[in-house]
Formats: C-alpha cells, sequence, structure tokens
C-alpha cells in the first residue's frame, strides 16, 4: 500500500496503513484483504493473504493440477552471495513449490 500524500510504501499496523516517510494513516479497510501481522528477529512482517493477486506472474506448469502460470517472488533464503530462490504459487490450486 502506498501513501497517497507522499506516496511512500505505509506498513499495516494495529489495524491502520501507516506511512513510514510521512507519518499519515488510514484505517485498514476490508478491501485491503486479509493481512497478517507478524515479528521476526525485531521486524514486522506483513504478509499477504493467499486471496490477493498482486504477485507477478510466470508461465510455468504446475506439477500438481498442470496449470501453466504461477505467481513468483524472490527470496533471498541462502547466504548473501548466493543467489536468491524464486517461490511459486500455482495460481489454480495454490500449490507452492521453489526453484534455487
Amino acid at each position: 500500500m502506498f501513501c497517497k500524500e507522499c506516496n511512500s510504501l505505509m506498513k499495516a499496523e494495529n489495524g491502520e496503513w501507516t506511512c513510514k516517510k510521512c507519518g499519515s494513516s488510514r484505517k485498514v479497510k476490508s478491501e485491503d484483504h486479509h493481512l497478517i501481522t507478524t515479528k521476526r528477529k525485531e521486524k514486522e512482517i506483513v504478509i499477504l493473504g493467499q486471496d490477493v493477486n498482486t504477485l507477478p506472474t510466470a508461465k510455468v506448469r504446475c506439477s500438481e493440477c498442470k496449470n501453466n502460470k504461477a505467481y513468483w517472488r524472490l527470496e533471498q533464503t541462502r547466504a548473501a552471495d548466493e543467489p536468491e530462490t524464486r517461490i511459486y504459487r500455482c495460481t489454480k490450486c495454490n500449490k507452492t513449490w521453489r526453484e534455487y
């Protein structure tokens, strides 16, 4: 979610979107989808629910349902000097797998 005042990235906390830069806030609405907030290593992470379609898609075949489209994202799962891991999620059956 981006701030309407300064176009900076906002974070969800305590039921409100808060701008990191200018401090403006607004309530999280039902159309903002399901948000799960968790803490890991002193950092707050917001995970979008599975029904959110904001990730880019790629033409890749799902081994479960044979669908040819999947959402993908990159994560640094190993040391910083190694390449990222590409994580796919099928757009049809939600099966998740990774590619190194």
